[in-house]
């Protein structure tokens, strides 16, 4: 399974390129470590450096950047690759705090 979709990586690029400071989009994609800690919902995305904006919930819920590239190479417990949810749907970053 591809990690993000054509149409969100579209998306999360298109929210890059109109991002006028505020941080305000929806997070277009939920990705998750299935067997640890680490949940990612993402708005936008650089496609030169292929680094995403969201809400990053590890330890802690803060809003920040992630390399797309090293979430695609990581693998965790039995060596499982980080998923994408696919039943989420575009949601505030606000209402995705709740969520986690």
């Amino acid at each position: 399974m591809k990690l993000i979709t054509k149409t969100q990586l579209e998306k999360l690029i298109s929210n890059h390129r109109a991002q006028d400071g505020t941080k305000t989009f929806k997070a277009e994609v939920k990705l998750f470590n299935p067997t640890g800690i680490g949940t990612w919902y993402l708005s936008e995305l650089d496609p030169e450096t292929n680094t995403a904006f969201g809400l990053c919930c590890l330890h802690e819920k803060e809003l920040g950047y992630v390399s797309l590239d090293e979430l695609t190479t990581y693998r965790g417990q039995m060596n499982l690759p980080i998923e994408r949810d696919l039943w989420f749907k575009p949601t505030s970053l606000e209402e995705c705090e709740k969520l986690s």
